[in-house]
């Protein structure tokens, strides 16, 4: 039996990043292999680096893109007893962690950074071809597939339904929220541990620059859909919507919160809506249906 070689021990953290029905990967360069091989985004771990810090690092020497992961992690395992690395026996034992991550939605095509490096390439390469096995992977990506979820999120919010002389209050969203340029009605996420009617009253304020006030419980909507958040995270996103009647003081109606998800508010008339003038959101219309006031466009 022959003598085993030194024992070494690698850690390296790389990084699921899903977008849509693409995965992004790194080739490895022929000084690794001389086949096409794609792997991870990711890399050894340097000396007293946090391995969060380190897989983020390497996203961008291998795709030049920014990328953010979860503060939690799968943790895989491999030991080759006997194995040949630069030109010499080892016991090798390599510990990856694998983060989910996610790059902005408007990031640039993938390229590498880094000189002299262990890749030759990044690309954004079907989910299906690494699955099939049309695109050739090292056994991490698949083993790490196995086990990633995307992620789970559920969002509660209120909104005012408000209705004078025929015209609906309505918001438009900015370029910062999904759909930019869409309207919607006053109102957004419940705070924890807020009531949804005070929900009404902030949002009214932040979003319209009036006082209101719930009047009473009109419906409550929800819409499920999985996509790519506006930071570009995949997400199983489930959106539940309680809508109140609600009044408004008088006065001009404005936009009082800055640098938010909306950028406009205006009284609309509903036959605008119903003649479909401009771009609302399908609650708007299913709120309308339930009030009672569908008018003819």
């Amino acid at each position: 039996m022959g003598q085993r070689g030194q024992r070494v021990q690698r850690l390296a953290a790389y990084a699921v990043i899903v977008r849509g029905d693409q995965i992004l990967l790194s080739r490895l360069s022929e000084r690794v292999t001389k086949r096409e091989l794609w792997s991870l985004p990711g890399g050894g771990v340097d000396h007293g680096e946090d391995p969060q810090d380190a897989v983020v690092r390497e996203v961008y020497e291998e795709t030049g893109l920014h990328a953010e992961v979860d503060g939690t992690a799968q943790v895989y395992s491999m030991h080759v007893a006997d194995s040949w690395r630069r030109g010499r026996r080892v016991d090798a034992h390599s510990v990856r962690i694998v983060y989910e991550g996610w790059v902005p939605a408007d990031s640039p095509e993938p390229h590498v950074t880094e000189v002299d490096g262990s890749t030759a390439e990044a690309a954004w390469k079907p989910l299906a071809g690494v699955l099939d096995g049309t695109v050739p992977t090292v056994g991490l990506v698949t083993e790490a597939l196995a086990s990633y979820r995307i992620r789970q999120r559920q969002r509660t919010a209120a909104y005012a339904y408000v209705v004078r002389d025929g015209a609906l209050l309505l918001t438009r969203t900015s370029d910062l929220a999904p759909d930019p340029g869409t309207w919607h009605l006053p109102g957004g996420g419940i705070d924890h541990g807020e009531s949804p009617t005070d929900t009404i009253r902030r949002e009214l304020w932040e979003e319209c620059g009036l006082e209101g006030e719930a009047v009473e419980l009109l419906t409550v909507l929800d819409h499920h859909f999985t996509g790519t958040a506006p930071n570009g995270r995949a997400e199983d996103f489930h959106a539940i919507g309680v809508i109140y009647r609600a009044t408004v003081g008088e006065g001009e109606p404005r936009v009082v919160e800055e640098g938010g998800t909306t950028d406009a508010v205006a009284w609309v008339p509903l036959v605008d809506i119903a003649a479909g003038r401009l771009e609302v959101y399908g609650s708007v219309r299913a709120a309308i249906e339930v009030a009672g006031d569908s008018v003819d466009a």
